[in-house]
């Protein structure tokens, strides 16, 4: 027996904090019920799971792919308003990917996709920390103190961030702005963005250069390439605290 949001994501049909979305809105049935309580448990072997109708079996084949994300794309797998997706620009994939956490609208750069619902869980977890590099353009000049205590954590809506590591990369006098790579370990939604308007130098441009031990080399806009097997190890042993796995 297995939790329910658990199973989904092990099958490849979304994370498994997306999969309990899925389940509060009436899209998965067990036998033919629809459920709506998380916790729910399944015999994968005597259960029938079905989401939006169609029956879903835990994936044998785990796919991961690195996608180097244009803006103006939504990191989902479907927009009920009929906006493009990432899965647009991977529409030859047949087994069922979804992404690992969101870039927004506005945001380019690196994007995990994997049907490995396990895996993604691990990584997306607060615990682990995984690291995310960000290319950002802010407005103004930015003092180097005011970084500092960017870094050291700021206080949002959403309480005070965890320590940042901030490399600045150009001062643009002419034009007003800074130019900077900034690095996190969480994945609060939109968090570089209120980060920076926090201390009224609003983003100009963002880009996610880095997740973990990934980068873009070699993968242009709008392209993807698959994660080498010696890629999804590393990425599994960090997802499991592995630390020498930076290195």
């Amino acid at each position: 027996m297995e939790r329910l949001q658990k199973y989904l994501a092990a099958c490849g049909v979304a994370s498994r904090r997306a999969a309990e979305n899925l389940i509060l809105e009436g899209k998965v049935t067990v036998n033919g019920l629809t459920v709506k309580t998380l916790g729910t448990k399944v015999n994968p072997e005597r259960d029938t799971v079905r989401y939006l109708g169609k029956i879903v079996r835990k994936e044998t084949n785990y796919v991961y792919f690195l996608l180097n994300k244009p803006k103006g794309y939504i990191s989902t797998v479907k927009d009920e308003r009929g906006r493009k997706t990432v899965l647009d620009l991977l529409p030859h994939i047949s087994e069922r990917i979804f992404p690992v956490g969101r870039l927004d609208n506005a945001t380019e750069g690196l994007l995990l996709l994997t049907n490995d619902g396990e895996l993604t869980q691990l990584l997306l977890h607060p615990k682990f920390g995984i690291n995310k590099t960000y290319r950002a353009l802010v407005d103004g000049i930015v003092p180097k103190n005011v970084l500092q205590d960017l870094a050291s954590g700021i206080m949002l809506e959403d309480g005070l961030t965890a320590p940042a590591t901030i490399e600045i990369l150009e001062y643009d006098l002419q034009n007003k702005r800074t130019k900077l790579d900034i690095t996190i370990s969480e994945g609060r939604n939109r968090q570089v963005r209120r980060m920076f308007e926090a201390i009224k130098h609003p983003v100009i441009n963002l880009k996610r250069i880095r997740f973990a031990t990934l980068n873009l080399k070699g993968v242009a806009r709008g392209k993807f390439r698959p994660l080498k097997a010696q890629e999804v190890s590393q990425l599994k042993k960090l997802a499991n605290g592995d630390a020498e796995a930076f290195s």
